[in-house]
């Protein structure tokens, strides 16, 4: 009555369930901190608990997105600062919690589908910008790949990617359907009240302006 082994997997059925990226979030959200929920994409390989995973099923619906474009979207309105703001409401201590992500306002789907312009979807204005944010180096190729770019990693130009953060931050206040005071209040609430007073700071120390609120 000896426990057989089960059989080998072919290495082939082995290669083709390879992940080839994950998308994850940063497991500690300290109040000091310029930023209470942080996302990325990373190389499909081992993470620890400290870098929690989040997937979800890309349906059969007719828009042909991939799961790649889906991750672009849900890493994009992870790192919104209108989403963080929220965030920073939801953490009572240092951890990022599943629960806490689970109720996190991320918007849906067809939110994207939206014309942001005439004949341009909110997905179309947002996942190039994420390409371009994270395609910095050779290790992400599967997932820009995935994004249907072949070229080359783009470079690390600062001045660049603040701008696109910045048109990020912009496009989801409308996908929220914010106005003016809101996104004011948001960046840069009157005391006693804060909002992101770590950013402010080593904005303020580093480039003499409150950059991300201009």
């Amino acid at each position: 009555d000896r426990v057989r082994a089960p059989p080998a997997a072919p290495a082939r059925e082995l290669r083709d369930h390879r992940l080839r990226w994950l998308l994850c979030f940063r497991d500690i959200a300290r109040a000091t901190d310029e930023r209470t929920a942080i996302t990325c994409v990373v190389e499909g390989t081992g993470v620890s608990n400290k870098a929690p995973l989040i997937q979800f099923e890309v349906m059969e619906d007719g828009t042909g997105w991939t799961e790649a474009a889906g991750s672009a979207l849900v890493l994009a309105c992870m790192d919104s600062l209108v989403l963080d703001w929220a965030a920073r409401f939801s953490v009572g201590g240092i951890n990022m919690n599943f629960f806490i992500v689970k109720q996190l306002p991320v918007l849906p789907p067809d939110a994207f589908l939206d014309e942001a312009l005439s004949g341009v979807t909110y997905a179309e204005l947002v996942i190039p910008r994420v390409l371009e944010l994270t395609y910095t180096a050779w290790d992400l190729e599967p997932f820009a790949r995935d994004l249907g770019y072949g070229g080359d990693p783009f470079p690390w130009d600062e001045e660049r990617r603040h701008r696109l953060k910045c048109e990020l931050d912009a496009i989801f206040a409308h996908l929220y359907h914010l106005d003016r005071p809101d996104l004011e209040w948001i960046l840069d609430a009157p005391y006693p009240s804060a909002s992101f007073p770590g950013l402010k700071r080593n904005e303020l120390k580093q480039f003499g302006e409150y950059r991300t609120q201009r």
